[in-house]
């Protein structure tokens, strides 16, 4: 915290620090961001975490490992004392994130159908303009597009890659 920070909060009356403290343990304790910080989370991490009974208005970091997660608290084991400390998700340093390259590959698109896919006679079903499913029967391949056979509809030309195999169960 920055000194001109520190100075303004000291200049502050009682009740501005209760609301303001108010303010905060509500940011903290709400439930999307408790969400943010367990999915970097897991029992047997390693992490740090802020000390709260240290004298002074410093805060201390410590090391500890996870070892127990619960709804709106967690407790970490020191390295040094070996105590255990119940602590709100907010005490804890989340770990440095590495890449997104480097986390997990990114699942490729399944491949878009094309011309050899579909033979005369299949049921398909297909998106029009105004994105609503249309379902029809092929009657004919052409070079880049099927035509298609939709009840009670004049005909339709679809490209291969937006038509989808039809099932019947």
């Amino acid at each position: 915290m920055d000194a001109s920070t520190l100075e303004a909060l000291n200049r502050a009356s009682s009740l501005e620090l209760f609301h303001l403290s108010t303010v905060i343990e509500r940011l903290m304790s709400d439930p999307v961001r408790i969400v943010q910080i367990r999915l970097h989370l897991n029992l047997g991490q390693h992490v740090r975490f802020v000390d709260v009974k240290a004298p002074g208005a410093a805060l201390q970091l410590r090391s500890g490992t996870v070892v127990a997660m619960k709804d709106t608290q967690l407790s970490v084991q020191d390295d040094v004392t070996r105590v255990t400390w119940t602590l709100p998700y907010a005490a804890v340093e989340l770990p440095a994130r590495k890449s997104t390259a480097a986390q997990a590959p990114t699942p490729k698109a399944a491949p878009r159908p094309t011309r050899d896919d579909f033979r005369v006679g299949d049921r398909v079903s297909f998106e029009d303009r105004h994105l609503q499913t249309r379902i029809g029967t092929i009657v004919r391949i052409n070079q880049k597009t099927a035509s298609i056979n939709c009840e009670n509809e004049p005909g339709w030309r679809v490209p291969f890659g937006l038509l989808r195999h039809l099932i019947d169960l």
